[in-house]
């Protein structure tokens, strides 16, 4: 897919007559890359991992959502790209849309590509090291902390991918911040409260 038509499966998918979800145009959010994390209650409880890469937000649905523990090998479904303006986007789409259900903003920040060839090189452009499908990333999130790597699997499908966390000073198994902070980065709200708010 050119870059000219990123987001044409996103906006095949969506009527913007129903939903209030971004349209979306392609750009730079600002000097440092985006990264968000969506809580999403559709037809499975979900988290939609987002990475701002090439003017648009490169996405993966992750079923148990991220882990601290290095050992977690979480799967990572790759989806359609979205724009820029949808990691702003907290609210409910109508159930009779594409992904109806209730979204949170669960987590946000800006990351770092971190992925190098070796110790000696210059760091893997992030394009290159996704099309590769090998993303290692540092996230400064309100939530989340230190470096990931996204890397897709040979098994299956060629959507599916991993999420792991690496194994630095940010890494621990002992927290889980799926369960101990369930509520939004940005409005402080629970899922319950957001649709409660928005169809009220």
């Amino acid at each position: 897919m050119s870059k000219k038509d990123s987001l044409k499966e996103y906006r095949k998918k969506r009527d913007f007559k129903s939903t209030s979800e971004p349209t979306g145009k392609k750009k730079k959010s600002s000097d440092k890359p985006i990264f968000v994390i969506q809580k999403h209650d559709a037809s499975n409880l979900h988290y939609d991992f987002r990475l701002e890469i090439d003017g648009v937000l490169k996405s993966w649905a992750i079923p148990k959502g991220p882990s601290m523990d290095p050992r977690d090998k979480r799967l990572a479904i790759l989806t359609e790209d979205h724009p820029i303006g949808y990691a702003e986007f907290e609210g409910v789409i109508p159930e009779e849309e594409y992904g109806g259900g209730t979204v949170m903003i669960w987590d946000r920040g800006t990351y770092e590509n971190i992925k190098g060839e070796n110790d000696d090189e210059e760091k893997v452009k992030v394009i290159k090291a996704y099309k590769n499908g090998h993303l290692t990333v540092f996230l400064h999130g309100d939530k989340l902390e230190g470096g990931y790597a996204l890397i897709k699997t040979k098994r299956g499908k060629g959507d599916q991918w991993l999420l792991i966390k690496m194994d630095d000073e940010y890494a621990d198994a002992r927290r889980n911040p799926v369960s101990s902070q369930p509520k939004s980065a940005v409005s402080g709200r629970t899922i319950k409260q957001i649709e409660k708010d928005e169809k009220s």
